[in-house]
Parts: structure tokens; C-alpha cells; sequence
């Protein structure tokens, strides 16, 4: 199978991946106890007013007749109104959050991979105590629960020693403006690069400031997988004859370690970086909470509690379709760079 014929199988396996989650989600939405018309009302709310609401949300509707009508806005891009206050589009809503989750997303991951690749091949590399300490230290931080390790950080850093700001993004209510070129003005939504690309640098540390403790407690949690991951195919990479060919060439060990044995223990774990960073952009909603950052997860909780049918689908479909891409990217870049994956 080609590199071409191995995307278009990807991409057709992807689609009916994401209908199936889009109808379970919209099934148990619906059988779940509770109704958003209700919640906005008080308890005694006139019949009539709920009947109303009830019907100008579609939600006296057969359920079939919404789960088309609602597949059908998502075939135009529509991801509908939210049934909670103003009936604002629920798409600019998530996109207005998303950057605040990409930027924890990415600063977390790159702690994870520095962290667990460096520990993962000092393990592998010194045998004895130093290894063991490399294994429980994978196990126990992997096991951490990541709101409980937040916490720590915040009460050191934050409330003992007042060094790192303990929630929010910025320390002030002035969002970075990002590039202007005359009339033309290019913002990405995260602090830091906006702050770059302004030349605000003041603005651009205190943006990195913020994003210490919660980058540093989501990231250790998740370097426990590449820890494992690394060490494991450090080892057995460091048995292969071209590991040996190296030695016997007179290699400086540190050469042979990371220059040969390690670039090649890291190929099947782009695979496992991947499936993380998609994990992380859909899973950060405990560091989001309790950090105060008003991202995708925090979004989707809020909208959960108030039983906004539409919300949280949208948010579901828009975090199934983002994981996908990743998941579909990672897939390529492995069968490009390992072509066995092809067969």
C-alpha cells in the first residue's frame, strides 16, 4: 500500500469514528434526567413560558427529526445556538477558548517529552540504583493524580514563597494585542506568542509565569508514559548490532547513546506522542478548573451543568474532529518514516 492509498484509508476511518461518538453523545444527552428549559426558569415557572422555550429550542421535536436537523448544520459548519443564556453560536464560543487550551496543551507536552525522554534515557544508560529510581519515578508520577500535584504547586510556589502566580493568565486585564502591520493585525490568541509578536516582553514573562505551575504539573503527570516508553526501547535498541558496529568504532559513549540508540528508540514512540498531545487537548479540564483558565474543558463543564444540548455537542464533535486530525497526522508521519507501517 502506498504512503496516498494509506491517508484516504485513514481519513474513511475516521469519518464513521466520529459519527458514532457524535450519536452517542446525543443519545445520552437526551436520556439523562433534567431539562435546559427548566433551568431557566424558577421552579414554579409558568407552564406556558416553558412550553414556549421548549418549543423555540426544537426540543418537542421527534428525536430523529433533531439528530438530522442537527447533522445537517454540521454538514454547513453549524454547530448550533446555545440552549443556555442568549442563544449565542456555539462555535465562536469554543474558538474564543480554544487558544487558552492550546497553549497549556503545548507547553505541557513539551515538559512531558523533555522530562520523560531525558529520564527514560538516563535510565536506560546507567544501570543499577540510578535505573530503579528512573522506573519508580515513571510509575508513582504517571499514578499522580494531576489536581492533587497542582495543588502542591500552588501552595509552594505560589502561597509559601509568592514566586509564580497561582491562577488566571496575565496579571493584568490587558490581553496582548498581537502583530500590526497598518490595517492589517495578526492575533493567534495565545499569550505568548501574541505577547512576541507585540514586543511586549514584560508581558510575554508574565504570561510564561502563569503558565509554569499548571504546564509543570499536567506535564510531569504525563511524562511518566514517555519515561517507560523510552527506557524500554532505549534498551532494546542498545542490543541492536548497529549499537555494537558503533562501540567497536571507537564512539564516544554519549555519541553512541543519544546520537544512535536513542534516535532510533524514538520512532515508535511518535505514535504515543501523538495519541498524548490528543489526550491533553481533550483532557485538561481538572488543570483548567483549577488554575483558573478558561479554556475548551472549563467550557465544556459549564455547559454540561447547565444541560445545554447543543454546547456540548459542539464541543464534543469540535474535540473528536481536532483529535482525529492529530491522531491521522501522527499516523502519517509514522508510515512516512517507518514504511513497514504501509504493508
Amino acid at each position: 500500500m502506498g504512503l496516498r492509498d494509506y491517508v484516504v484509508t485513514r481519513i474513511i476511518l475516521m469519518l464513521p469514528m466520529i459519527m458514532i461518538l457524535l450519536t452517542i453523545v446525543f443519545i445520552v444527552m437526551r436520556v439523562l434526567p433534567g431539562n435546559p428549559v427548566e433551568l431557566r426558569f424558577e421552579k414554579n415557572a409558568d407552564p406556558t413560558l416553558v412550553a414556549a422555550m421548549t418549543h423555540q429550542l426544537g426540543l418537542d421535536r421527534p428525536l430523529y427529526v433533531q439528530y438530522f436537523d442537527y447533522l445537517w448544520g454540521l454538514l454547513h459548519g453549524n454547530l448550533g445556538v446555545s440552549m443556555a443564556g442568549s442563544f449565542e453560536p456555539v462555535a465562536p464560543e469554543i474558538m474564543s477558548r480554544f487558544p487558552t487550551t492550546l497553549e497549556l496543551t503545548i507547553y505541557s507536552f513539551l515538559v512531558a517529552v523533555v522530562v520523560g525522554v531525558l529520564f527514560g534515557a538516563f535510565g536506560a544508560r546507567k544501570r543499577g540504583a540510578s535505573d530503579e529510581g528512573v522506573k519508580v519515578f515513571g510509575i508513582l508520577i504517571y499514578a499522580f493524580p494531576v489536581f492533587f500535584l497542582g495543588m502542591i504547586l500552588q501552595l509552594i510556589f505560589g502561597v509559601f514563597f509568592h514566586v509564580l502566580p497561582v491562577s488566571g493568565r496575565l496579571s493584568t486585564s490587558l490581553v496582548p494585542t498581537g502583530l500590526a502591520v497598518g490595517s492589517l493585525h495578526f492575533r493567534t490568541g495565545l499569550y505568548t506568542v501574541d505577547s512576541l509578536l507585540a514586543g511586549n516582553l514584560p508581558q510575554f514573562v508574565d504570561a510564561v509565569k502563569h503558565l509554569v505551575l499548571p504546564c509543570t504539573a499536567l506535564g510531569l503527570v504525563i511524562s511518566g508514559v514517555f519515561v517507560r516508553m523510552t527506557r524500554a526501547n532505549m534498551l532494546e535498541t542498545m542490543r541492536a548490532d548497529f549499537v555494537t558496529a558503533a562501540r567497536a568504532r571507537g564512539l564516544k559513549e554519549r555519541t553512541v547513546i543519544y546520537a544512535y540508540a536513542l534516535r532510533n528508540a524514538l520512532l515508535p514512540i511518535v505514535t504515543i506522542m501523538g495519541l498524548q498531545f490528543a489526550l491533553l487537548l481533550s483532557g485538561a479540564i481538572l488543570t483548567e478548573t483549577e488554575f483558573n483558565l478558561l479554556g475548551v474543558g472549563t467550557y465544556l463543564v459549564d455547559r454540561i451543568n447547565f444541560r445545554d444540548y447543543t454546547a456540548v455537542q459542539g464541543t464534543v464533535v469540535f474535540l473528536a474532529i481536532l483529535i482525529s486530525l492529530v491522531s491521522l497526522v501522527v499516523d502519517i508521519l509514522y508510515a512516512y518514516l517507518d514504511p513497514r507501517v504501509r504493508l
